[in-house]
C-alpha cells in the first residue's frame, strides 16, 4: 500500500505550509509550488500526484484555471481549487475546466479531507461515465472502493491508500467484509466482495469462488480443483471451473 500523493499549488507560503502539515498525518505530500511553471515539474514527473490542490489565483502570467486546464488536457489528475475569490467572471472561467472538488477559504481540516475525498470520487465516476459504465453517487458515509489508472483506492480510517492492481494477489470475502491480499500487505475493507470485483479489470482478475477472486498473473500453477495463489491453496468451484482452467491450460 502507498499513501495518497497530494501536490499544493498556493502562492501563500504559509497557507501552503499549513495545508502540507495538515495533510502530511495521512497523505504524502509530492511538492508545494507557487505559480503554474513549478507545478509543472512535478506534473511532468515519472511519479505524478494523485490528486492537485490548485489555488486558483496565482503569481505569474498563468492562474490556477490555466494549470487546471492542462491537467485535464495532458495528465488527467483529479484537482481541488482552492479559492477565496467570488468574482463572477472568475466563477465562469473555473466552472469551464470542471473541478473535481472546491474549498472555499479559510476552511478547517476535516473541509480537506472531505474534498480529498470527493474530488477522487467524482474523478472516478468521470472515468466510468467515459468508459460508458453506470455511475455511482457519492455518499460521504459510504466506504469507497475506486478504480484509477494503475490502482485500487481504498479508505481506511479517514485517508485513502493506493493499492496497485499489480501488488494484489486475491481478494478473499468474509460476509460484509473483504479482505485484499497484496505480495507483502493485507487489510481488511468493510465492503461485500461484489462491490470490490466490479472496480477491477476483467482481463486481469477473475472470480473462482464465492469467497475468492484471484489476480491471473499471481497464479503459481493448479492440481485438481485448486489453485496456488502465493502459497495458499484457493478452492474454484464447480460453476466456475470451465472457465478457470481454460484460462489455465492454454498457457
Amino acid at each position: 500500500m502507498n499513501k495518497v500523493s497530494i501536490l499544493i499549488v498556493e502562492d501563500e507560503t504559509l497557507l501552503a505550509q499549513d495545508i502540507a502539515i495538515r495533510l502530511s498525518k495521512h497523505y504524502e505530500i509530492k511538492g508545494i509550488a507557487d505559480s503554474v511553471v513549478a507545478a509543472m515539474k512535478y506534473l511532468e514527473a515519472q511519479d505524478k500526484p494523485d490528486v492537485v490542490m490548485l489555488d486558483i489565483v496565482l503569481k505569474g502570467k498563468q492562474d490556477g484555471i490555466d494549470l487546471a486546464e492542462i491537467i485535464n488536457e495532458r495528465f488527467q489528475i483529479p484537482f481541488i481549487f482552492l479559492t477565496s475569490h467570488a468574482d463572477l467572471s472568475l466563477v465562469e472561467r473555473a466552472k469551464k475546466v470542471r473541478p473535481h472538488a472546491y474549498i472555499l477559504k479559510p476552511f478547517n481540516e476535516r473541509e480537506i479531507f472531505i474534498a480529498i475525498e470527493l474530488a477522487l470520487s467524482n474523478y472516478t465516476n468521470q472515468l466510468t461515465q467515459e468508459d460508458g459504465q453506470i455511475h455511482v453517487d457519492f455518499k460521504q458515509t459510504e466506504n469507497q472502493v475506486m478504480n484509477i489508472r494503475d490502482s485500487l483506492f481504498l479508505k481506511k480510517d479517514s485517508s485513502f491508500q493506493r493499492v496497485k492492481l499489480d501488488e494484489i494477489s486475491l481478494l478473499e470475502a468474509d460476509n460484509n467484509y473483504t479482505t485484499v491480499y497484496t505480495k507483502s500487505n493485507s487489510f481488511i475493507y468493510s465492503t461485500v466482495l461484489k462491490k470490490m470485483e466490479e472496480k477491477l479489470p476483467d482481463e486481469r482478475f477473475m472470480r473462482v469462488h464465492r469467497s475468492f477472486v484471484i489476480n491471473i498473473d499471481a497464479v503459481d500453477g493448479f492440481e485438481g480443483n485448486t489453485l496456488f495463489v502465493d502459497n495458499r491453496k484457493i478452492p474454484v468451484s464447480k460453476q466456475y471451473r470451465t472457465k478457470v482452467f481454460n484460462i489455465f491450460r492454454s498457457f
